[in-house]
């Protein structure tokens, strides 16, 4: 199998750079030991000859943003994303691809009140410019002769530089106050996973991708355990946290690795973190 992927120099599309299949990156650079067919968000479709299946996961933001990833442009933000995930899924179709597999999020519920259980036949409701965008994505490759999923993802996490805890673990370690906070989080590793039990789905639609829900407190005793800061973690979050029902994944067997999979790759996650500023950075 042939698999185009797009974003495999992000934070979520590294870790689908082993999918089974020849991978085939579609950006601006080559990765080694790939091929490589340049494309741009911003540009003209790319080449999708001989490509049996796309997994689409890039997208343009603010560095460290998703919700808010519009920063003070979202009329450019929609037009690299949205027109540009459609003329791809536009070129996927007419070049004959089989199957698309489309990083959405969680963000397509975030309208709905905190503590709703998302189930896949919840309708979505959108909120966020960047839940908006994802659902209308959705929207579109649903229109599509083709067997297309939106993969609504929760955070993404693992080791590798510019990990999503490095400023949260920075803080803690300089003593810096950190809010009460939890969210739902999932393996890198796990997602791919996900991708590869999907590979030769007959039928379309939603499909709902998340493992844990984390608490800082616990996220920064484990870093506390292993580092032996001094600095007490926050106290444990009490807001109410909307997650996903992950049924037709759950369906295929597959099991994501939870705090057990957290606690082994966290000494590679912090051997990835940037340099510690605190000396440099202004406490607050």
């Amino acid at each position: 199998m042939r698999i185009a992927l797009t974003g495999a120099t992000g934070l979520v599309g590294r870790f689908l750079l082993d999918l089974p299949g020849e991978v085939v990156t579609l950006g601006r650079r080559p990765l080694p030991g790939h091929a490589h067919r340049p494309w741009t968000l911003d540009g003209p479709a790319p080449d999708l000859a001989g490509i049996d299946l796309l997994v689409h996961a890039a997208l343009s933001h603010v560095p460290g943003r998703y919700r808010g990833g519009e920063g003070d442009d979202p009329k450019g933000f929609l037009t690299a994303n949205l027109d540009g995930s459609r003329r791809l899924f536009d070129a996927a179709a007419a070049a004959g691809v089989q199957r698309v597999l489309f990083l959405s999020s969680r963000a397509v519920f975030d309208g709905l009140p905190p503590g709703t259980r998302l189930t896949e036949e919840l309708t979505p409701q959108p909120r966020s410019l960047y839940g908006q965008m994802k659902r209308a994505a959705e929207m579109h490759l649903s229109q599509m002769p083709l067997i297309g999923l939106s993969l609504r993802a929760t955070g993404i996490y693992g080791p590798g530089p510019g990990h999503k805890w490095e400023a949260l673990f920075a803080d803690y370690r300089a003593g810096r106050p950190i809010a009460p906070r939890r969210g739902t989080e999932l393996h890198g590793a796990d997602l791919a996973r996900a991708c590869a039990l999907l590979l030769d789905a007959t039928q379309g639609g939603p499909v709902h991708v998340s493992d844990m829900l984390l608490d800082r407190h616990d996220l920064l005793a484990e870093l506390q355990r292993l580092t032996g800061c001094p600095h007490p973690p926050p106290p444990r979050a009490t807001d109410p946290i909307s997650t996903l029902a992950c049924d037709r994944l759950h369906a295929l067997g597959w099991r994501p690795g939870g705090m057990k999979r957290l606690r082994a790759d966290l000494p590679a996650i912090l051997a990835t973190a940037a340099p510690d500023t605190s000396a440099s950075r202004p406490s607050g």
